[in-house]
């Protein structure tokens, strides 16, 4: 009986052709993540870097006792931080525009702060208007909030210039809003004690009577007072136009 033969067949040797190694490119969905990356964190760096400004001089002016009218020391404020984070945008380098970026570091901390959007759109739409003179210059607060240091006086320097200013003091902010609760309580209250008294004491007028009565009771202390408290601005104003000359 003959043995058959078992052959054994070797696998083929398997020859893999190289694929070209091309050169790495750079997806363009890649560099604007890195750079949206790169400035979310340079506007983090923005805000913490206004808000330890911000903490210091205040804690330095808190014995000056200034007392602006609470509009004007906010918007002076913001403008000013608005030119500390000018100036530090500009010193961490590769930026293209530090005044824009420092725009939008200031419009997350207002939102920061609890202000709504459509507010903080305002906002930043008039402190744009009010952060220059002119084409060429900046405003008082932005020009020294840029020339500012940690650990300077320069908010006081700043609040310095406004201090013997009539029209931002808070004496004239409390004397507008006096008049204007007075205005507004009183011409209501008014209003209604005359609608009562002509439907009580007067039947028979119509319902636009009525109400044509009220208004015009409430016109006739309206207009006084705010002719009154005109008369006391002007007055007050001219006083403090006197003391400066």
């Amino acid at each position: 009986m003959k043995k058959k033969k078992v052959v054994t067949q070797q696998p083929a040797a398997v020859t893999e052709t190289p694929t070209p190694v091309s050169e790495p490119t750079t997806s363009p969905d890649v560099t604007p993540a890195a750079s949206s990356f790169a400035d979310n964190s340079l506007l983090d760096s923005c805000i913490t870097h206004a808000e330890e400004v911000k903490a210091d001089q205040l804690e330095r002016i808190k014995s000056k006792g200034y007392d602006f009218a609470p509009e004007f020391r906010d918007l002076t404020l913001q403008l000013y931080l608005f030119g500390v984070m000018w100036k530090f945008a500009e010193q961490q380098g590769n930026v293209k525009d530090a005044r824009d970026l420092a725009f939008s570091a200031l419009k997350v901390m207002l939102m920061q702060q609890g202000l709504k959007k459509a507010r903080v759109e305002k906002r930043m739409q008039f402190l744009q208007k009010m952060s220059k003179i002119d084409e060429n210059h900046n405003a008082l607060a932005v020009a020294i909030g840029y020339e500012s240091e940690l650990g300077d006086n320069s908010l006081a320097e700043l609040f310095d210039h406004y201090v013997d200013d009539i029209q931002v003091s808070g004496d004239f902010w409390r004397l507008y809003d006096r008049g204007k609760k007075i205005m507004l309580y009183g011409g209501l209250g008014i209003a209604f004690i005359v609608i009562w008294f002509v439907t009580l004491f007067l039947p028979g007028n119509s319902a636009i009577s009525i109400l044509a009565a009220g208004l015009v009771s409430a016109a006739l202390f309206v207009v006084p007072v705010f002719l009154i408290g005109l008369f006391i601005y002007r007055l007050k104003l001219k006083k403090a136009k006197q003391a400066q000359s």
